[in-house]
């Protein structure tokens, strides 16, 4: 996968609401997370789960459904970008930092 399939992009012909901080975190949990062995992606899902449960909660949304690591890092991305695209942000880089530094 190249680093342009990574990166986190807004819709085709639509403005990217998130902050260049919250983006930089973003890209930086996607390189990681596509390194990851399974196991350790497995390994992971719990700080990436505490990070979508904060967002939800934030929304005031039931927590996402737990598909697995092979979806959990896009419904962190939707997550995100719905929040942001709210005026939401504040918190999002922290939160993202959080989650990268937690990985395996």
């Amino acid at each position: 996968m190249t680093d342009s399939a990574l990166r986190s992009a807004p819709p085709s012909g639509g403005a990217d609401p998130r902050p260049d901080q919250v983006r930089a975190e973003l890209e930086r949990i996607e390189r990681r997370w596509a390194t990851l062995p399974l196991a350790s992606a497995e390994a992971g899902m719990p700080s990436l789960r505490r990070a979508l449960d904060s967002l939800t909660s934030a929304a005031g949304q039931p927590p996402v459904t737990d598909l697995g690591p092979g979806v959990a890092l896009h419904q962190l991305k939707v997550l995100v970008w719905e929040a942001c695209r709210e005026g939401r942000a504040d918190g999002i880089p922290e939160l993202l930092t959080v989650l990268r530094r937690g990985l395996p």
